[in-house]
This record gives C-alpha cells, structure tokens and sequence, in this order.
C-alpha cells in the first residue's frame, strides 16, 4: 500500500528529536492561515490563536506546525498570507530566533517542499511599516517528518501532517489545489463544503484513521498527526494515533502539548466569565498520558 510505503520512508528520513524531562512541546495543525478575505478560515480564530502562542513563547515550549500552517491552496501568494497576519508571522519568527520552531509542510502549503520558494518568500520580508528588507525566517528549514524518542523506553512517535498516502492530497495535490483555488473556494464563502477533504467527509476521515492505526500496529511506532481535523488522544492501551485535531474549528483551536513524555489535548477559545465579560482561556480535553505507556510500541535504539 502506498500509504504505509510513505510512512516508512518519512520514518527513515525524519529529524530525529531526543525527548527528557525538560521537554516543552505545542504541536498545532491546520492553521491554514489565509488572505484574511472571506474565504480565510483562520481570521476568526487568530486572536486566540496569537493569545495561545503567545503564552506557550513565555513558558519555554517549542512550537511545532504539522502542516498546512499556510492556506497556499487558496492564495498563491505566500506574501499576501504574510501581510494578512503579519503579528502571527513575528510571533513564529520570535520562535524561529530563539530555535524553538520546527516547520512542516503539509498538503495545503506542499509548495515548501521548494527549497527555492521558501528561500525566496521566507528568508526575508519586505516591511510594510519601516519599508525595509528584514529577515522573517533567514535559512529556514521546512521538514515533512519528525521523530521523538522517549528518553526512558526509546519508544518512537513519528510527526507527520497525515495527508501522506492520501491519493488525492498526495499524489494528486496539484490537480485538487487546482480545484480548490478556482472552484471550491468560492464555494466555501456561500456554505459548501468540499466532500474530498478528510475533514468534511467522516467516511474518507475514518478510512485515513484505520490506514494510520494499522500501520502504528505494523511497524511499532506511533504518529502524532493532524490533517483530518479531528483531534483525538487515546487513553495508554489503546493504539497511539494522535492527532492534533486543527486551527480552523468555528469557536476555537485545539492542539497538543507535551511536557517532559506526557501529552495532553488541550482546546483554546473564548469563553464568558460569571459577570459576563470575554476571555480566552484553556481547557484540557484529555490526558495527560506518558508516551512511555504505550503498550503497542517497539523500541528504537539510535
């Protein structure tokens, strides 16, 4: 099956990151930042967002994007994105500054598999307000897979976005990008929804999920992942899919933590206090639960 021969290879080729004690992780998906038009999933979510990035910066966590960070289906333009939430992109920079930021592509923004099109629209932005060449993200390195190996059992989770295998989103992404910027995207602003994307067809979302899950029992090592949408933490003795869920849901965003080798899901969005005033605040949806607990898992020695 192609879908597990992708994985094997993103296995073998993956960065490896070595988790202790010390660890601090934020892994969100799916933001799909966009042009901030009618069409950008994102702009109703971006404070939130920024809030909880802002506080995961000033608690000493490493912020990793699984893909699809950048709406480039839509928008061909990666400065128009830029321009668009210009706070967002100096907060990931402030991330970038300090090496705290792991970037990864997905299927909506594959054109960073372009080392020429990152090094010509990331490396360096023009400044709308000083009107100035500065560096956004000088020599930037865009990966389509991380592993994490627990410090104790070596256990292994493999980070992908989760499109990998999935014809139409991988092999054919340039012909549903096509669709996207030119049909589906106009169709979006009047309430339609597209039924090829994972996350709006349960039937294809659920196939993705049962794929994922046996080749995690074949090969011993779990996935953290996002591009379906649905976020989901299993409990220690179930088979370790994890996803981070995305960045786009109606009222808020959802992601996954992990602190030292433990994982919780967590969901950010704003909420009402007892006097009626708003507040951004989060809520942790499940966990937290020890990578090392995974009953499923081999170990990996490097």
């Amino acid at each position: 099956m192609f879908r597990h021969k992708h994985l094997d290879r993103c296995l073998e080729t993956a960065k490896t990151i070595k988790l202790d004690g010390d660890s601090k992780f934020i892994f969100f998906s799916d933001v799909h930042r966009g042009d901030n038009s009618m069409s950008d999933e994102f702009a109703h979510n971006q404070n939130i967002y920024y809030h909880a990035l802002s506080t995961y910066f000033d608690e000493g966590y490493t912020y990793v994007e699984v893909g699809d960070g950048d709406e480039l289906w839509e928008h061909g333009k990666y400065k128009h994105l830029r321009m668009a939430h210009s706070d967002v992109y100096l907060l990931i920079k402030k991330f970038f500054d300090e090496g705290r930021l792991y970037y990864l592509y997905g299927n909506h923004n594959m054109a960073l598999k372009n080392k020429h099109f990152v090094k010509k629209n990331m490396y360096l932005f023009d400044d709308e307000y000083t009107d100035e060449i500065r560096p956004l993200f000088p020599g930037i390195k865009i990966y389509e897979s991380l592993k994490l190996v627990c410090r104790k059992t070596k256990k292994v989770f493999l980070v992908v976005h989760g499109h990998q295998g999935d014809f139409m989103n991988d092999q054919w992404w340039a012909a549903s990008m096509f669709s996207m910027r030119y049909f589906w995207r106009f169709m979006h602003m009047i309430g339609f929804k597209n039924p090829a994307s994972p996350s709006k067809n349960r039937q294809k979302r659920h196939k993705i999920e049962k794929n994922y899950s046996k080749w995690i029992r074949n090969n011993g090592v779990g996935i953290i992942c996002g591009h379906t949408h649905r976020p989901k933490l299993p409990l220690a003795y179930e088979t370790p899919y994890l996803n981070t869920g995305c960045c786009i849901h109606p009222r808020g965003i959802t992601g996954i933590e992990l602190v030292g080798s433990k994982v919780s899901l967590v969901d950010w969005r704003v909420r009402p206090a007892e006097d009626g005033q708003l507040f951004i605040s989060k809520v942790v949806m499940r966990g937290p639960v020890s990578l090392e607990d995974y009953e499923l898992l081999k170990s990996f020695n490097d």
